[in-house]
């Protein structure tokens, strides 16, 4: 990642097409990544359960009586993010000298934000335990009422670093193994950059080469950098929904390339790309694919996919509308221009109850996306000072 790039961003919120404004992963600053302590796996393989939410893989731990913990696995953060309420229950009292300062990121827009450091006394994950983890404190309840589920913490790749960590988004599970595990022999394995302590490997668009950050921690597909790559599109970029960072917000391009994208020896066909003016990045909507392993003691990752033919790309569909959300209604952040719900006049601002006629508090995002993805309309009830008004939109493909 650029330095320029790197010391603007600090935890990306990436607005999905048929979703709200929402959490990436890139989290760095300028010092030194903490280094994690030490990491115990008690009959490895350690097998973990996952859900699949929006792209993300999102594991379930339960280590005392007040789990269970939920927490997002985010191979482009270098530092690991908790909530306020796990750093009182497990951070060492005063682990730093008081003279510490908060961590301090600009974005691109000028906003600040500060977070707090904390050490974790320990952190488990079934038979994963890791002692003495450092980590900054952030709130995750934003995050949490976007997904419909708790959020206790963002764990960074610098974390797994004494483990082989295998990502297997088919069969929604996370493998941690010791580094000394046999390597993987199948699939196609990469050789991955690791100086800034997140993984980013040369990628192919037709005959041009360009890196990548290898991004768990978005639920984008792949993000690009146009400058000095020339890309074709088939379907030009269009405006989108708002791409929020957690200081501040910017509108999303997206199209579909009208190249192939090779990963390794795995050809993905005209995919949807965002637009970006940062590193380029390859987040869910594409590692769902695949199941990815990490061996970072030797800085090269595997991708495996069974059938192993070129993989298709599927239209981005849209209500065309993004949401900040409360259990009580969901707030549009921004309309797509040129949308249905443009045309009917839903402006940023207003409330939304109810969905199809049920309260919102009763869709999470998993039920909200597969709504979008095979509905032809939508019924938005909307507040217009104390009376609900229901309004039906239609879905559209963003990008056919």
């Amino acid at each position: 990642m650029p330095p320029a790039a790197a010391s603007r961003r600090l935890l990306c919120w990436l607005a999905a097409a048929t979703a709200t404004a929402l959490v990436t992963g890139c989290f760095s600053f300028h010092r030194e990544p903490p280094r994690p302590g030490r990491t115990h796996l008690a009959s490895p393989p350690v097998v973990l359960s996952a859900l699949t939410v929006s792209n993300y893989l999102v594991v379930e731990a339960k280590w005392d009586k007040h789990g269970p913990y939920h927490f997002l696995i985010d191979t482009g953060s270098s530092v690991t993010l908790v909530s306020p309420e796990l750093a009182a229950r497990y951070g060492e009292k005063n682990p730093f000298p008081p003279e510490t300062p908060l961590v301090r990121d600009k974005s691109a827009g000028g906003d600040t934000a500060l977070l707090a450091p904390t050490m974790l006394r320990r952190l488990e994950l079934d038979g994963a335990r890791f002692e003495d983890v450092q980590a900054l404190i952030y709130d995750c309840a934003p995050l949490s009422a976007h997904l419909g589920m708790k959020i206790d913490g963002i764990l960074g790749f610098p974390l797994f670093r004494e483990t082989l960590l295998t990502l297997d988004y088919p069969h929604s599970q996370v493998l941690l193994q010791p580094r000394a595990a046999p390597p993987v022999t199948s699939g196609s394995t990469i050789a991955f950059n690791n100086d800034r302590k997140t993984p980013i490997i040369p990628v192919r668009l037709d005959n041009q080469v360009f890196e990548a950050l290898i991004d768990s921690g978005s639920d984008a597909a792949l993000s690009i950098n146009p400058v000095g790559l020339q890309p074709a599109f088939s379907v030009a970029p269009r405006v989108g929904h708002i791409v929020g960072t957690l200081t501040s917000d910017h509108v999303q391009h997206v199209g579909r390339l009208a190249g192939t994208l090779g990963i390794g020896s795995y050809a993905l066909i005209q995919p949807v790309a965002d637009l970006t003016d940062e590193l380029a990045s390859l987040g869910g909507g594409i590692l769902k694919n695949f199941t990815v392993t990490f061996d970072q003691e030797h800085n090269r990752v595997t991708f495996e996919r069974d059938p192993p033919g070129p993989i298709p790309s599927e239209p981005r569909r849209s209500a065309g509308l993004s949401f900040t959300k409360t259990p009580a209604y969901w707030r549009v952040a921004s309309v797509v221009p040129g949308s249905p719900a443009a045309a009917a006049g839903v402006q940023p601002g207003d409330l939304v109850t109810r969905l199809n006629g049920e309260p919102v508090a009763q869709w999470d995002i998993r039920r909200y996306e597969l709504l979008v993805a095979t509905a032809t309309s939508i019924e938005f009830t909307f507040l217009n000072g104390q009376q609900e008004v229901p309004q039906r939109l239609n879905v559209f493909d963003l990008v056919p």
